[in-house]
């Protein structure tokens, strides 16, 4: 009973929006480190949709035209960034003898949007529950690497918000941590952000439908629909302000959703799930990831890429 309670009243604390997404994400971490996870599969299920609903209701809170740039604007960056991702990840695998399958998971959830994007092409590759779980471990623990550093990196760089929410959204794997480093950071930056990350996201399908057409592979593709209503949303706040008085609590609580989810999320870290990745998976996922952090983080304070 005890680890249930626990969980609950941590889980009500992070939804109360009292403490900030790191600390949110922090708690979970420390819980998943400390007992055994009383609804494993459950959590793991209500992050994914929770996540999902606090994404749209954040879109309240955003302009059409910043989304429209901020989308445009990522979009060369975004396709340049997948690409070399996926070919610096293949030579690594190779390198690193790590089984195809887990090795294609984990590129694609590092170049795309971490958990999401190994939901979407594993089915199509025909991965088991092992790889599956393997690369999202190996996604999600550097996942909370970033969401606890990238904030303390940019202040000691003195990045701007757009620098840092562009290089959140260009570096980091899962929409969550995203949005999650860039609320920590500012507003500009969780705007753009989000925005770029979404955009990147929005690459789940032509990617799933390349693999499956490699793989001759007949599984269903699913289209994220939650982006198009984070969309929509921001077209209602820009064009239906009749409503506006009601805009500032949805996204209010699109951020007490989303430290809920990265609480959610962090408990479902533990020593039985790094020991289960394994190092090779684990070495492959670093290094890919360090190479797009310092490549972008570069890229962004030389002026190459910018918003």
């Amino acid at each position: 009973m005890i680890p249930k309670i626990i969980f609950f009243a941590a889980l009500i604390l992070a939804a109360s929006g009292l403490i900030s997404p790191p600390l949110a994400l922090l708690a979970g971490l420390i819980f998943g480190f400390t007992f055994t996870h009383p609804y494993t599969r459950q959590s793991r299920a209500g992050s994914r949709g929770l996540l999902q609903i606090s994404v749209v209701a954040l879109g309240f809170g955003m302009n059409l035209h910043q989304v429209v740039r901020a989308g445009s604007s990522g979009f060369v960056y975004t396709a340049t960034g997948i690409a070399t991702t996926m070919l610096l990840g293949l030579f690594l695998g190779r390198l690193m003898a790590v089984g195809k399958n887990i090795s294609y998971l984990i590129n694609v959830g590092t170049a795309i949007c971490g958990g999401s994007a190994i939901a979407a092409v594993a089915p199509i590759i025909h991965a088991n529950d092992e790889e599956i779980a393997v690369s999202l471990g190996t996604v999600f623990v550097l996942n909370s690497v970033a969401l606890l550093t990238f904030p303390l990196i940019g202040s000691a760089l003195h990045l701007t918000q757009p620098q840092f929410g562009l290089w959140a959204a260009l570096a980091i794997h899962d929409t969550s941590s995203v949005v999650g480093a860039a609320a920590k950071y500012g507003n500009e930056a969780l705007a753009i952000g989000t925005t770029v990350k979404l955009a990147r996201a929005l690459w789940i399908l032509p990617i799933a439908l390349v693999t499956a057409a490699i793989m001759k592979s007949k599984a269903r593709v699913q289209w994220p629909w939650f982006i198009l209503f984070f969309c929509l949303a921001a077209v209602a706040n820009t064009y239906l302000p009749l409503s506006a008085p009601v805009y500032p609590y949805l996204t209010r609580l699109g951020r007490m959703g989303l430290t809920a989810t990265l609480y959610l999320i962090g408990t479902g870290i533990s020593i039985s799930t790094i020991k289960q990745v394994g190092a090779r998976p684990l070495v492959q996922g670093v290094l890919l990831w360090a190479a797009v952090a310092l490549v972008t983080l570069a890229a962004i304070r030389g002026g190459l890429v910018r918003f």
